[in-house]
């Protein structure tokens, strides 16, 4: 009886350790790079940027993103003043590119134990103004307290209200442009 009691207690002390843990509550991002690229026969564009802000509430799943626009950086200053421009972004009037979501498949991702996890994010993205749903893939990877996050997906400018008929634009900027977003958390 004294046996089954010790084991007991053993395996409720293991599952409070083990609980304990755990992160818990909101993490705020400590790193963040959002990278788009934009590949057409005349040019390849890119631009970075190092500035957004997000959160992950490891019980929920609920994942936010904020981008400001105009921190995205470009090789050429030209493509970044057409970048913030009424005609693309305007980012004066929309500061900030919006996700918020939720990973749908939470149950599978293990905070409390080093591994890469796959996951799926599902949520609304605001560019310009418009807001639309997502469902996007990524990984993210818990290396003792540190959670990284990568995902690479594309959007369709016009979706978000970005469109060129003619001229530069229209030849130079791909109608559907890759972005890889990379984020690190830190849970203490």
């Amino acid at each position: 009886m004294k046996k089954i009691i010790f084991i007991l207690s053993l395996v409720a002390i293991a599952a409070t350790l083990s609980a304990a843990n755990l992160p818990q509550g909101k993490t705020t991002i400590s790193k963040t790079h959002i990278k788009f690229f934009s590949h057409t026969v005349a040019e390849d564009i890119e631009a970075n940027n190092y500035a957004s802000v997000a959160t992950i509430d490891i019980p929920s799943g609920e994942v936010v993103f904020s981008v400001p626009m105009q921190s995205f950086e470009f090789k050429i200053a030209l493509m970044q003043k057409h970048f913030n421009s009424p005609a693309f972004l305007d980012s004066k009037q929309f500061p900030k590119a919006k996700l918020t979501g939720k990973i749908t498949n939470l149950a599978q991702v293990n905070f409390a134990k080093d591994g890469t996890y796959n996951v799926t994010i599902e949520g609304e993205l605001t560019i310009k103004g418009v807001t639309k749903p997502i469902t996007q893939k990524g990984t993210i990877t818990v290396t003792g307290k540190k959670i990284e996050g990568v995902s690479k997906f594309n959007i369709t400018l016009s979706d978000y209200g970005i469109t060129f008929l003619k001229g530069k634009p229209a030849s130079n900027i791909a109608k559907t442009v890759e972005v890889t977003v990379n984020t690190e958390y830190l849970t203490e």
